[in-house]
């Protein structure tokens, strides 16, 4: 049995980054504080994206204080599916996708039905700060549903898989999708049950999977194989992360994208403290990848293009 010390030992050989080393060595000399707000809001974020000409989900609507909730009625009239979204929301929390809805009751992704006075309610405790990351005030969005590709209708439940590319200065270093579940309730979100499968960046084909950090080969619920499943676009999902990162001015960023099926990849959000599960997904640890970053000096100022050319070259399953 490997005892705690082995166990550290093995982890870094395997080049995996720790928290306390993300943060003291790259995410806070990387990412200036002045800079967080724009992707700690997902409002500013998305007006950062259409200023640089980066596609987005379509807003419909947004109540950012309680005396809006009564024109509620008056912007979902006429909507049949749409997205409740926190601006400042971490980890998935707070989103509802509404699917259709009927006689006024409004059905979520997961089959479950809300009344319009709990829906209102949630918008209520979504700008009171209930789902913000520090608890402030917050802004409710609401967005057109995206339409989930048809590659990824066997590998999912309940919702749209998203994807996430973490890039340091510029260049794309590491992905994965995550797969939602029925125990995530359709989030892409890991911490409540998503499926995290690794792609390999040359390719955007997924090289190793888990679920809840236990390797898994097939989807959880669906049953269908997960390894070898290709993401679609994956050059343009690429090439997004690589300007969404730009415009951010953050050194150090998660960049977060969705596939739909009839606009192709759209950013979701910025992260600039990206978690780490990433390793995970991709059985590799991050740190032997940026360090390979901060060897390249001035490679990282070429074109965005250029970049997005070298990464799959050194960090795609062959160069890896």
């Amino acid at each position: 049995m490997m005892g705690p010390l082995s166990g550290y030992r093995a982890l870094l050989r395997g080049g995996v980054l720790g928290i306390n080393q993300r943060n003291s060595e790259f995410v806070l000399p990387s990412n200036r504080r002045s800079n967080y707000p724009c992707v700690d809001d997902k409002l500013l974020t998305r007006d950062l994206a259409i200023a640089a000409g980066i596609p987005v989900p379509t807003l419909l609507g947004k109540v950012s204080y309680h005396h809006e909730l009564q024109h509620l009625p008056r912007m979902l009239e006429g909507l049949r599916d749409f997205v409740l979204k926190p601006a400042r929301g971490a980890q998935g929390n707070g989103i509802v996708v509404i699917t259709d809805v009927h006689d006024g009751v409004y059905r979520k992704s997961s089959g479950r039905l809300l009344t319009h006075a709990e829906l209102r309610q949630h918008v209520s405790s979504t700008i009171s700060g209930v789902f913000s990351l520090r608890g402030d005030l917050d802004s409710c969005a609401i967005e057109a549903r995206v339409v989930i590709h048809e590659s990824f209708e066997p590998i999912t439940r309940f919702g749209i898989p998203d994807i996430r590319v973490i890039v340091y200065r510029g260049i794309p270093v590491m992905s994965m999708s995550r797969l939602p579940t029925v125990q995530s309730d359709g989030r892409a979100n890991l911490h409540q049950g998503a499926i995290a499968a690794g792609l390999d960046l040359a390719t955007g084909v997924v090289i190793n999977a888990a679920h809840h950090n236990r390797p898994v080969t097939h989807h959880v619920d669906t049953h269908a194989p997960i390894i070898g499943h290709r993401v679609p676009h994956w050059e343009t999902v690429l090439e997004l992360a690589v300007r969404a990162s730009d415009v951010s001015g953050l050194g150090y960023v998660g960049v977060d994208l969705v596939i739909d099926a009839h606009r192709g990849p759209l950013l979701l959000e910025l992260n600039a403290r990206p978690g780490l599960a990433i390793q995970v997904a991709n059985r590799q640890g991050l740190l032997p990848r940026l360090r390979r970053v901060q060897s390249l000096g001035n490679a990282t100022r070429l074109p965005w293009k250029e970049r997005c050319t070298l990464a799959r070259s050194l960090f795609g399953e062959s160069g890896s």
